[in-house]
């Protein structure tokens, strides 16, 4: 009996190995709810994957969530292989996209949109990664107080990895203590309008608040992102006067004119100069959101750009992708501000933004409740002005963009590379060894049709203006950090986004 014993207790160490052994190899392998893949160590293989090399043949290894090795096809036959591979054969493999312009409207408005319903449209759509704008929700994000409920609704709610744009409104932006705490509190930047916003506690600035918000956010080294439109009162004046058709595209478009935009970014270009290298806000960085204007606005800021000015530029798919001249009367899914203007002015944006002179894209997903977008009587000028756009953006970018010869390289700078500079995020942009794998597969010869059929996973699908369209691009995969958190209609069980603050 006591040799049975000593036998058993010498035999323990061997047995917790053992088990150890087990414990260890169940938890690499088996699924953690945030992954629709096994491990945590695998390989991704195809012909088409887009590296800041340009586009080669050959595989990306993922180890532990971010990128560990990238092969050519050339070398990868010898290669020492460990996990599994997911092959996508001829699909294009490229960074994730990162959308640094949605409204998600939470908390406060969440039957408007909300966490887990965009983001889950972002991962079906390649978008690893959304800068949530510090309005629709209620409260705005305006303040150290109201950023801890944004960042609070979004735990354990998000499919992909979200950052958080604070305001800039006439109450903080005089207040540089408050400011600067609301900046350390995590806000990756700060977003005003120069017009009426359309929200209650989000005020428009002036010049003088953008100045002194400028003067704290160089401190910081983060962008300020403006809404560059002042209101003209011409513009109203002449609509009421004639009493013309609400039901006309065309009378909204004369209430927000080019010369809205132009008046903004003049004014703008007041202050730009101080962020020049030496300037007093050196550090700071003007960012303009969904331009529209192709001409005299465009124009002067590129001028500003070649002075050394710290500014950048976005547009968005639906400016060019749609035009003024195909709008139907009483269509109101088209309305947006700034709005969509003529078929020449698309032609413009597509040339700047191919040549360089518009550095980047976003969504601006503006939803709402249809009840407030698809007024019965077709109202453009009483119907809430934004495009549901979510999860098209990829396809939509490129079935408008094939025609002028778009590359995938360019869509990757666009989506990705760009944006993620203008946040602040420098593991994130581009496959490349060290960077967290934030990955989109996608097929760009696959069309569909865009209708009430799709699956579509934004709330309110039916009010956006893709619907009724055929897409080119059909996006596979999605993986962020290493997580497949969606592939072919089928999401991660579990929503494991994190939540990405400024230090």
């Amino acid at each position: 009996m006591e040799f049975q014993k000593r036998s058993f207790f010498s035999l323990l160490p061997v047995i917790a190995s053992i088990l150890l052994f087990f414990l260890k190899f169940s938890l690499k392998t088996a699924p953690s709810g945030c992954s629709l893949l096994h491990d945590n160590h695998y390989w991704i293989s195809s012909k088409r994957i887009v590296t800041q090399d340009g586009v080669i043949s050959g595989a990306v290894e993922i180890k532990d969530g971010k990128v560990f090795s990238l092969v050519k096809e050339e070398d990868w036959h010898g290669y020492i292989r460990k996990g599994q591979i997911v092959d996508f054969g001829e699909a294009v493999v490229m960074p994730g996209l990162i959308d640094v312009h949605a409204h998600l409207d939470d908390p406060g408005r969440e039957e408007w949109e909300g966490f887990p319903s965009g983001t889950r449209a972002a991962a079906a759509g390649g978008i690893t990664t959304l800068i949530d704008m510090p309005l629709n929700s209620e409260p705005s994000t305006i303040s150290e107080e109201t950023l801890k409920l944004k960042i609070n609704a979004a735990k354990n709610r998000i499919f992909v990895d979200v950052g958080f744009w604070g305001g800039l409104v006439p109450d903080n932006a005089l207040n540089a203590t408050a400011l600067e705490r609301f900046l350390r509190a995590g806000v990756l930047g700060l977003k005003s309008f120069m017009c009426p916003s359309g929200i209650n506690d989000f005020p428009m600035t002036n010049i003088t608040h953008i100045k002194e918000g400028l003067s704290v956010l160089a401190k910081f080294k983060r962008p300020l992102l403006v809404h560059a439109e002042v209101q003209q009162d011409f513009a109203d004046k002449s609509v009421k006067d004639d009493k013309k058709d609400a039901r006309l595209y065309s009378t909204y478009l004369e209430t927000r004119p080019p010369s809205m935009e132009e008046a903004a970014i003049r004014n703008l270009l007041t202050v730009s100069e101080n962020t020049r290298a030496g300037g007093p806000a050196e550090g700071a960085h003007l960012h303009i959101v969904h331009l529209s204007d192709a001409q005299s606005s465009l124009n002067l800021l590129k001028n500003a750009k070649a002075r050394g000015d710290s500014i950048s530029i976005e547009t968005c798919p639906h400016y060019l992708s749609f035009s003024a001249d195909e709008i139907p009367d009483g269509d109101t899914r088209f309305k947006c501000a700034p709005p969509i203007r003529d078929a020449e002015n698309k032609e413009k944006l597509w040339e700047a933004l191919r040549g360089g002179d518009i550095d980047m894209l976003s969504s601006d997903h503006s939803p709402a409740l249809p009840d407030l977008k698809l007024l019965q009587q077709g109202d453009f000028l009483k119907a809430w002005g934004g495009i549901s756009s979510l999860q098209y953006v990829l396809p939509a970018t490129w079935t408008s963009g094939r025609k002028y010869g778009v590359t995938f390289e360019q869509i990757a700078s666009w989506w990705s590379e760009k944006p993620a500079k203008l946040a602040g995020l420098p593991l994130k942009g581009s496959i490349a060894v060290g960077n967290y794998a934030d990955i989109v597969a996608w097929e760009p010869e696959t069309d569909f049709d865009l209708d009430q059929n799709h699956p579509s996973y934004f709330k309110h699908p039916s009010i956006s203006a893709y619907v009724g369209r055929k897409l080119s691009g059909k996006v596979l995969a999605t993986f962020v950090r290493g997580n497949l958190v969606y592939k072919e209609g089928k999401h991660a069980p579990a929503a494991c986004g994190n939540r990405l603050l400024a230090k």
